[in-house]
């Protein structure tokens, strides 16, 4: 199984979540604090017992003691509880709606049947563009914009501890942005129902100082680099044939577009959108057996021989 960390959601580790986990931890002391109210009046009304009536007093309403209306102050109470919980909740959306500058990093996300295309963008100069999949690399204290797309269905981006859920609808692209204030990996999921994938549509995020950060981006702007051993080119020649129609390895002649980039496949933590670990035997797991590890998803299950199976692994094994 994949050794992404759990989806730990008790604290915040960027500014861009941090407010709202306090208004979370809020509405849960209020939402508390209600049910121990009702649950209190409710069981002092089931133990209170009225004195029995005389004979002849069945039908006599009792007297009006002329008290307080309870009901009365406490709708009045809940609706001024409510309505302040509402402009708190309002406030601390507005807080983290924007960030608190003008981020330097743009990423384009955009979601698929199951799993993650990230366009990492340069407006200033389109030539240092890189694209990769399922793991997002960010550098830490710095605001990164995320725009978010989705090719099929109506996806959710939700990496609970560095930014809150938003949609990904197609034919629109919605803004979100994330900082983290710490080195760290930090899991995220789709959060909007998706089909028969979605529990296994996850990704990473991983915070690194800004020196590693950029050490990264520039071995991804690369290109595959040249096989070297026969079998590796034998391998090569078979992800030719059954691969390259939908996987692009830059650098070389395989420019398919509808799964992802596999240019620095090996260099990733996980795969199969944070499903499985990174290593040999599981890339040849995923490729022989996609249908029963993800089901419905579009990555076929395909035969190889034992031959084949060990050429490709050796291929894959060299993107670096």
């Amino acid at each position: 199984m994949s050794t992404a960390p759990l989806q730990y959601l008790f604290a915040a580790a960027g500014p861009a979540s941090a407010p709202t986990y306090t208004l979370g931890w809020a509405l849960i002391g209020l939402v508390s604090f209600v049910v121990i109210v009702i649950a209190v009046l409710l069981a002092g009304a089931l133990c209170r017992r009225r004195p029995p009536l005389a004979p002849g007093e069945e039908n006599k309403l009792p007297p009006d003691s002329g008290g307080i209306n309870w009901i009365v102050i406490g709708t009045g109470i809940s609706t001024l509880g409510l309505f302040g919980a509402l402009v708190y909740a309002m406030v601390t959306l507005e807080s983290v709606a924007s960030p608190p500058s003008e981020p330097p990093l743009t990423i384009d996300v955009t979601g698929y049947d199951w799993w993650w295309k990230v366009n990492y963008i340069d407006a200033a100069n389109p030539s240092r563009e890189f694209v990769t999949a399922n793991e997002i690399h960010i550098p830490v204290g710095v605001p990164v914009r995320v725009e978010l797309r989705s090719a099929d269905v109506i996806h959710t981006f939700w990496v609970p501890r560095l930014t809150g859920k938003m949609e990904m609808i197609p034919g629109q692209t919605n803004m979100q942005w994330m900082q983290a204030d710490r080195p760290g990996i930090f899991r995220g999921q789709c959060a909007q129902f998706c089909g028969p994938g979605h529990a296994h549509m996850a990704f990473e995020v991983i915070a690194q100082p800004k020196v590693q950060y950029e050490a990264w981006a520039d071995a991804q702007r690369k290109g595959a680099q040249p096989v070297a051993t026969p079998e590796a080119r034998t391998g090569q020649h078979v992800f030719d044939e059954r691969c390259a129609g939908c996987h692009t390895v830059r650098g070389t002649s395989a420019v398919g577009m509808q799964a992802p980039d596999l240019t620095h496949l090996a260099s990733r933590r996980t795969i199969v959108a944070a499903q499985l670990e990174n290593t040999a035997q599981n890339r040849l797991d995923w490729i022989e057996h996609a249908q029963r590890i993800k089901p419905d998803a579009l990555m076929p299950s395909i035969a190889l021989s034992a031959s084949d199976a060990a050429a490709l692994s050796a291929y894959l094994s060299t993107l670096q």
